[in-house]
């Protein structure tokens, strides 16, 4: 399940490689195989899907930095946060496929790092929050979540825009709750008159409406939803630090020169500065 936490704000990042050299290992083992294997999730747009995505140009940023070809491992999301960091980052998936060199769209928040002690999680570069984007024909205005009451929502399955919107004020909107396989799904409904409104990550809305008037984008207060959102990075091998110092250094290089600001503008996001 790709969203199965509510985030915090981000821990601190590693520190910046600056001219640190890598303790060799298993950076030696990326030189020799000439390539970088980085995971990304499935059906995850606007981040990765079918092939392109915000994760995608950044992995390949990343490669091209540390001077080495991409290969993507695009999957599917398990069960929890810990299934994937398990399949995709430390000891491969039980069908075969995996681990990666390194895992994004990972949350950087202390309790899933204490819980999975055999990554690194780091390199927050993107702060990730839920909103709700509503058909302004449908819902002339939206003051709080109270305007929710009858209303047609949309949340994608297994996410955590589904867990707050059903389990608020004791199940109250669940009657009028639509689930759909993913929040693409759910704002296509949206921009056919079908749904009032979409609850969703801010990315993803972002994304498929580009800022139309016609759908305005809402700050929807749960009690069970963090405000400030959170953060997500990246994760490899607890072992493999001089990759993380590496792969550290070259996030800060294309924040400081704009480069990673214009990948989620090429994709119609706003990047948010953890």
């Amino acid at each position: 399940m790709r969203h199965s936490y509510f985030y915090r704000k981000a821990a601190a990042a590693l520190a910046l490689a600056g001219t640190i050299l890598p303790a060799q290992a298993d950076w030696n083992k990326l030189q020799q195989t000439g390539a970088l294997k980085v995971a990304v999730y499935n059906e995850f747009a606007p981040f990765s899907d079918h092939g392109g995505g915000i994760d995608i140009d950044l992995a390949e940023a990343l490669a091209k930095k540390l001077k080495l070809r991409l290969t993507l491992l695009p999957f599917p999301a398990g069960e929890n946060l810990g299934d994937d960091l398990r399949n995709m980052v430390w000891k491969g998936h039980y069908l075969g496929y995996g681990p990666a060199d390194v895992l994004l769209h990972v949350p950087v928040d202390s309790r899933l790092m204490a819980e999975n002690d055999k990554v690194e999680i780091f390199a927050p570069y993107h702060v990730e929050a839920v909103r709700l984007v509503r058909s302004a024909q449908s819902m002339p205005a939206f003051d709080s979540i109270e305007a929710l009451a009858g209303k047609r929502v949309g949340v994608e399955k297994v996410s955590i825009a589904a867990m707050v919107l059903l389990g608020e004020g004791n199940g109250r909107f669940r009657d009028n709750v639509r689930i759909f396989p993913t929040a693409a799904a759910a704002m296509d409904e949206l921009k056919a008159g079908r749904l009032d409104a979409v609850l969703a990550n801010r990315s993803e809305i972002e994304a498929a409406f580009q800022g139309d008037p016609a759908f305005p984008l809402e700050q929807a207060v749960f009690q069970r939803l963090p405000r400030n959102g959170w953060a997500v990075g990246m994760a490899v091998r607890k072992d493999d630090q001089d990759v993380a110092r590496l792969l550290q250094a070259a996030v800060n290089e294309m924040r400081a020169s704009g480069e990673l600001q214009a990948i989620f503008a090429k994709h119609g996001v706003r990047m948010v500065q953890p």
